[in-house]
């Protein structure tokens, strides 16, 4: 056996081999993800003709841009370990979808832009664990034809919103009512039904209009055809007056008495027509009799 003292030389010629493997083996982990560049805390991977997310990022991620990449999809937990998340841009990719729990441990992301993809729905409670949320970009997402009641549930910071340039025909006020901290609102370039259920939402929107910044010029009805290329915000009570018309018990009666009026005529006027052409019949035949 080696004497003591060459022992203890060899463990501390060791030591710092350790630390020196488990330094790296950190930095493997959380280094710059390559194709991307890093400064600060900033991580930028846009642009890189991408078709998944890096598998791993600095530990200390506070903005990370994946923008203008082939991205289809994202782990579940992806952001799990990135807590100091503030801002993450998604927008130009081929997301359809979000994998349920991806914003948990990411209670500190503020910024969301995931316009310019494939959305068709916004489910419920898509968003619910980033309730940090100030800003959310869903537009230019043409696809995207229901936004769910609930699917804003949790995001009372939010502040700007912007579901601009989609396709959504309508839109529930319910899907609003839970964002108290909303100061900011785009609607503009959606194909909007101003039928009698877009009346609650354009209450709202009338009602907001003097704290929300929104783009009420751009926001157009679509159809019915009386209010095609109106603004939303143009229309008023009035043009919903018909929605609330109700009928009492006296114009059910009334419009019964009319149609009783109206079958008595139609079936007086067959009968007057009938003996008319029988008549006429008659005679022509009494009118040739006698010529012979």
């Amino acid at each position: 056996p080696a004497p003591r003292e060459g022992r203890g030389h060899e463990a501390m010629l060791l030591g710092p081999c350790l630390l020196a493997v488990a330094a790296a083996v950190a930095a493997a982990g959380t280094g710059c993800p390559v194709l991307c560049s890093c400064r600060g805390q900033a991580v930028d991977c846009s642009g890189q003709r991408l078709f998944s997310v890096p598998p791993s990022l600095p530990l200390d991620t506070g903005n990370l841009s994946l923008a203008n990449n082939h991205i289809a999809s994202i782990p579940p937990g992806y952001l799990g370990c990135y807590g100091q998340l503030r801002t993450l841009d998604l927008r130009n990719n081929s997301l359809a979808a979000l994998p349920a729990g991806l914003f948990r441990g990411a209670r500190h992301l503020a910024h969301l832009d995931l316009s310019y993809n494939n959305f068709s729905l916004v489910p419920a409670d898509m968003f619910r664990e980033a309730s940090a949320l100030l800003r959310l970009d869903l537009s230019h997402n043409p696809g995207l034809h229901r936004v769910h009641p609930q699917a804003f549930r949790g995001l009372a910071q939010l502040r700007e919103l912007d579901l601009s340039y989609g396709g959504l025909a309508a839109l529930s006020l319910d899907a609003l009512e839970g964002l108290p901290g909303l100061v900011g609102l785009r609607l503009g370039g959606n194909p909007w039904l101003c039928g009698c259920a877009m009346e609650p939402l354009l209450k709202w929107l009338r009602g907001h209009i003097q704290r929300c910044s929104s783009d009420s010029q751009q926001a157009e009805c679509w159809a019915p055809p009386e209010v095609a290329g109106a603004p939303l915000l143009s229309l008023t009570d009035e043009s919903f007056q018909a929605c609330h018309l109700t009928l009492t018990l006296d114009d059910y009666l009334f419009i019964a008495f009319v149609g009783f009026v109206v079958s008595i005529a139609s079936v007086a006027t067959n009968f007057l027509l009938g003996i008319t052409a029988n008549c006429c019949h008659r005679w022509s035949k009494a009118s040739e009799d006698e010529d012979v």
